[in-house]
């Protein structure tokens, strides 16, 4: 038990093995797995998870999404490869706070590369997953939720890569609805300083303060993906905008959408977002649907937290929590695999499932038949809560 343990440890901390490289595998293998029916996103979001004490690589006091506050924590940057109904993790960049890269004990201990040792943000680690796997995998657009999405450069940049973006941006983002020009004020007057700084010539709005000026008719009902509890189906609305992007000075056109849905406590959710994508190229179907991806990674890192456990970390150095990522997203395109080949018989089939029938082989704590009733049943139940949903949102197919 103790040699097992010890050549574990070995083999995640100390052993030469590239992480790095095999995270490239997977993504190349995902890449080939995933079915190519739709547009492909490559969909960003970051993650967190709380820790104790002070050695573990990366740890800080920082926001942690995963308990909503400044805490204790590792943050990192992932990438899921999407396409339908169906994705899997394909890159993460751990974020290094400032105290770290200037600390060159605490960095020295933790085994981090001087390569790894610059400063970061998170905005440049999400564009370095991009351009890094532009280079190896195929996806045709990417998407973010809003910290990401109200960085207008972050959207030049992937543009400049030659990719779509669905970026979402935050309620009180600001557009111009007619193009506009910057100049910088006449004076007014002799007293007072001389005007210096860029206005626009044209008045700014809020998202919100223009969706509330929109009529029933400016909205359509489209239906864009399957989820657990039915089909996502919203009131969509879509408008040429336009905003400034104040790290280059210049204004950029943008297609604003704005969706809304009915969640289960039958209150209004809204969702703004960002695309670089046209109405003339592009369907509204089309457009919706880049825009409801983002989902998947939240649900792959949930996945990869509550069922693989990459969150339950008990390593402290840079190369260990590399090995980890890496061999945690292995089994994610495995499952991904397994799900793919079992889609036309058990298309509900989950990762939790997959989980359970492989403890099963290893342990056998039930028959065949227990097991694969377990199985099903749990497969009944979801379909059920699919069907009432469905129910739900077509009231006439009841009667």
């Amino acid at each position: 038990m103790n040699s097992n343990y010890y050549q574990m440890q070995h083999f995640i901390t100390e052993s030469a093995w590239s992480g790095r490289e095999l995270i490239d595998q997977v993504a190349k293998e995902v890449n080939s797995l995933l079915p190519k029916g739709k547009s492909t996103g490559l969909i960003i979001d970051e993650s967190g998870w709380v820790k104790k004490g002070y050695k573990s690589v990366g740890v800080g006091h920082q926001y942690c999404g995963n308990v909503g506050k400044l805490s204790n924590s590792q943050v990192a940057v992932f990438a899921a490869l999407n396409n339908g109904d169906f994705s899997s993790m394909v890159d993460a960049r751990l974020f290094l706070p400032e105290d770290w890269c200037v600390d060159s004990t605490r960095c020295d201990e933790a085994g981090i590369p001087e390569l790894e040792r610059t400063f970061k943000t998170k905005l440049d680690l999400a564009y370095e997953i991009v351009k890094h796997q532009s280079n190896q995998i195929d996806f045709d657009f990417v998407s973010a939720d809003g910290y990401y999405g109200n960085d207008a450069d972050f959207a030049r940049k992937i543009e400049e890569l030659g990719y779509l973006y669905m970026l979402d941006i935050h309620a009180n983002q600001s557009i111009y609805l007619e193009p506009t020009e910057l100049e910088i004020p006449a004076r007014k007057s002799t007293k007072g300083p001389t005007p210096k700084k860029l206005k626009a010539t044209q008045p700014a709005i809020s998202v919100t303060d223009y969706m509330s000026e929109l009529t029933d008719e400016q909205w359509q009902k489209l239906t864009v993906r399957n989820t657990t509890k039915g089909k996502l189906t919203g009131h969509y609305h879509f408008a040429k905008v336009y905003i400034w992007n104040k790290a280059i000075d210049r204004i950029e056109q943008r297609l604003l959408v704005i969706r809304k849905t009915m969640t289960t406590d039958k209150e209004i959710e809204i969702k703004f977002s960002f695309t670089n994508a046209n109405l003339v190229q592009y369907t509204p179907e089309v457009i919706a649907y880049m825009q409801a991806q983002r989902f998947f990674v939240e649900h792959c890192i949930k996945e990869s937290k509550q069922i693989l456990g990459i969150d339950q970390f008990q390593t402290r150095k840079w190369n260990a929590w590399i090995h980890q990522t890496a061999l945690n997203f292995m089994v994610s395109s495995f499952i991904l695999k397994e799900k793919l080949r079992n889609n036309e018989d058990l298309p509900l089939l989950s990762a939790k499932d997959i989980k359970e029938l492989i403890t099963f082989q290893l342990y056998r704590q039930m028959t065949d038949d227990q097991m694969y009733e377990k199985i099903i049943n749990r497969h009944i139940r979801r379909q059920q809560d699919i069907n009432n949903a469905y129910l739900r949102q077509n009231p006439n197919l009841s009667k």
